[in-house]
């Protein structure tokens, strides 16, 4: 049987980017509940499939964001999402996000390529000026990315998460269009 075709709303090389379906509700809660990835998201809360569905409906309406799944070229599996959100149209910035959603996901340049995707249809599409993110200083994997596709430190919120029994520092980051823009340039 053939397999269905996808809607490819951004895509890359590696992975496409496309707006969340139902059939998503289940890779989203079983992501909930990957220790690592709750670790590098400081989730801590508990979630039912229910509540996970309701929450992609309502997140998938929000004209203040863009939320969108992360799916493999290869074979179509769900990686995780990527996110435009709190987007202020009059100041032109948004905070950005991402999650993949196991372990197995992480390295190997799928969050790198989503991220440079929704940064493109930020600054290129919806004229953003600022892209600003949070991450948290142990994630050092996550900082190498962000400071690869640009984004500089801006400030550090100090013991600002509770994870684990110990208070760990919140990084912030951004970067701003034309700093993308010859990013870009370079790179060509």
């Amino acid at each position: 049987m053939e397999r269905e075709k996808r809607v490819k709303w951004l895509e890359g090389s590696r992975v496409y980017l496309r707006p969340p379906e139902k059939e998503d509700v289940d890779p989203f809660f079983r992501s909930l509940y990957h220790m690592e990835g709750r670790r590098l998201t400081g989730q801590n809360r508990v979630y039912s499939r229910e509540a996970i569905g309701e929450w992609l409906e309502k997140t998938a309406r929000d004209p203040d964001r863009v939320f969108l799944v992360i799916v493999s070229q290869e074979d179509d599996t769900v990686l995780g999402d990527v996110e435009l959100n709190d987007i202020d149209w009059y100041h032109r910035s948004a905070n950005i996000r991402i999650q993949l959603n196991h372990e197995r996901n992480y390295g190997q340049g799928y969050g790198t390529e989503a991220l440079d995707l929704m940064l493109d249809h930020g600054f290129g599409i919806l004229n953003l000026h600022r892209i600003h993110l949070e991450v948290f200083a142990f994630n050092e994997r996550a900082i190498r990315a962000y400071e690869k596709l640009g984004f500089q430190q801006e400030g550090i919120s100090r013991e600002a998460l509770y994870y684990d029994h110990a208070y760990h520092d919140v990084i912030q980051m951004a970067v701003l269009a034309r700093e993308w823009r010859e990013r870009k340039q370079r790179n060509r």
